[in-house]
């Protein structure tokens, strides 16, 4: 006749011991796999905003070099002022790419400011296209460079603007369709794009950590 033979009570607490240190194991695994994912995923959000922030500021730098390139090419009386205040503007951005860990130096220039689109000629009104980009809302405004993006020129001042198409003292708003807000500021200088913001338009209308507005919905107003 077999005997049943039972385990004792330390045996039972090792095995107790053993399983639970297994099951641990597992959920430290699946815990470490996880945070593993979310760094990877935090990673390339931020490697995606940099890369916007750093598109943003070649582009404003863009825009500065050319407007010095035009300056230079047909000068006036005033030109040389308006070299220096823009090369000071060109330094304050080449120092926002070095903070921002970008290519110091790197420009890019904007394909579609201040051009016209096929079948229409700037300035032209295209209050109905401006309502649909804009949820179908009514405007007052006259839509103007359509399919422009906007950036900032680096310079500081009360809220303003600068253009190559609009005379000093035109009135423009310029609308962030990605967040829905908007500026209305006056033209105070030239530039080499339709409306391009200086520091305190552009606090208005960014998205945070965004150095450049790709769906933007620019009116000539007043």
């Amino acid at each position: 006749m077999s005997r049943r033979r039972t385990l004792g009570t330390k045996k039972k607490i090792a095995l107790l011991v053993g399983a639970a240190t297994m099951a641990g194991g597992g959920a430290f695994v699946m815990a470490n796999a996880s945070n593993a994912a979310q760094t990877t995923q935090d990673a390339r959000t931020k490697a995606a905003q940099d890369a916007g922030v750093c598109q943003g500021l070649a582009t404003a730098l863009g825009n500065n070099q050319r407007f010095i390139e035009g300056q230079r090419a047909d000068p006036d009386a005033q030109s040389q002022a308006r070299i220096e205040n823009r090369e000071a503007v060109v330094a304050e951005i080449e120092r926002k790419q070095a903070a921002s860990g970008c290519a110091v130096g790197e420009s890019a220039q904007d394909s579609q400011a201040g051009r016209p689109q096929a079948g229409q000629e700037a300035g032209q009104d295209t209050g109905d296209q401006a309502g649909d980009q804009a949820g179908g809302a009514a405007q007052t405004g006259e839509q103007v460079c359509a399919g422009s993006t906007v950036t900032l020129s680096g310079e500081g001042g009360a809220p303003a603007a600068s253009s190559n198409q609009f005379p000093v003292g035109t009135r423009l708003r310029v609308t962030n369709l990605d967040n829905d807000k908007s500026t209305t500021v006056e033209v105070n200088s030239v530039s080499g794009s339709c409306a391009l913001l200086n520091d305190a338009a552009f606090e208005q209308v960014r998205e945070e950590g965004k150095f450049l507005i790709r769906r933007a919905l620019i009116e000539k107003v007043g």
